[in-house]
């Protein structure tokens, strides 16, 4: 159920059933005093069942843990609500916990969505299939907010908030810099492309922030990478370079599709190269055309900004 990565750091990998990314990684770090779980998984029972039994095989209470949130995704933030106790600290960046509290209207997102072609009738159903919105928290949960540069101890650790806009508005990291550890939650991961999607139209340029805080990643002092999903990471400017290149290859990708036409984000995201078990684009399942469809518009974003 769980491995012990360094001293009294754990991970609990939670299975995300159904899911392409098979798992979540929770980390857990016991105190003398009080414990830190950085992310939960979904709300959902299969989740559960695996958190709270490796929890109680670790002698871990949770009226004495605290819980820090890397991103607002439903499949790491799903859980806090029912976990966190009347002496639980709930540590999140402003920006992805004001999205768990609903203050982030889902009539905009579906809005962008359609103003880049997604087809109607999907997206009367995308809500009863999309993670992020049946798995989401429930409850009212109380943050303790934090920004670039702020500490968090738990045991033996000082980790230091690092803030790095991308994949959510308010994605945040916690580095260790005396174990020149990073906990990198979906900011950077080992075997798979992190998302970076659009779809409210404005000024913002999420797939431009992820590569500038890829940059700024890479210009830390690291040893470990303790990610959201899958596999650790031991070579991290590898992997940033990767990326990057991958990033590129997307954004010609675009370019190529483009000179054949003009075309909505949507039927460009429909002639893309995407990593999943299905042979055509009809029988992509909604939300994975809707991973693909926001992806498509930031690097259509990134792509305007560039020119």
């Amino acid at each position: 159920m769980y491995k012990e990565i360094l001293p009294n750091l754990y991970l609990i990998e939670i299975p995300l059933p159904n899911n392409p990314l098979k798992s979540l990684n929770s980390y857990v770090i016991k105190g003398p005093e009080r414990n830190l779980i950085i992310d939960t998984g979904m709300n959902r029972k299969e989740c559960s069942e695996v958190i709270h039994l490796s929890l109680q095989e670790l002698d871990v209470r949770l009226e004495n843990t605290d819980f820090f949130i890397t991103h607002m995704h439903s499949d790491h933030s799903g859980l806090v609500g029912a976990m966190a106790t009347d002496t639980s600290k709930v540590y999140c960046s402003r920006p992805d916990a004001d999205v768990i509290l609903g203050k982030e209207s889902w009539d905009k997102i579906l809005a962008g969505a359609r103003a880049h072609g997604f087809p109607e009738e999907e997206l009367k159903t995308i809500l009863d299939k999309h993670p992020g919105y049946k798995y989401a928290p429930r409850g009212d949960i109380k943050f303790d907010i934090v920004q670039d540069g702020d500490e968090i101890v738990a045991g033996d650790y000082r980790f230091v908030c690092v803030s790095t806009p991308g994949h959510t508005r308010g994605h945040m990291c916690l580095y260790e810099p005396d174990k020149k550890v990073l906990v990198s939650g979906d900011h950077i991961l080992a075997d798979i492309t992190p998302n970076i999607s659009l779809f409210v139209p404005g000024e913002e340029n999420p797939l431009e922030d992820y590569l500038a805080n890829l940059d700024k990643v890479y210009q830390m002092d690291i040893e470990l990478v303790l990610p959201g999903h899958r596999s650790l990471i031991y070579d991290v400017r590898k992997r940033i370079d990767e990326l990057k290149r991958h990033h590129r290859e997307r954004a010609e990708e675009i370019l190529a599709i483009l000179r054949k036409g003009s075309a909505s984000a949507y039927q460009i995201a429909s002639q893309m190269k995407w990593d999943i078990d299905c042979r055509t684009w009809e029988e992509f399942p909604t939300a994975q055309k809707w991973f693909a469809t926001g992806e498509a518009i930031a690097h259509l974003r990134y792509l305007r900004g560039q020119a």
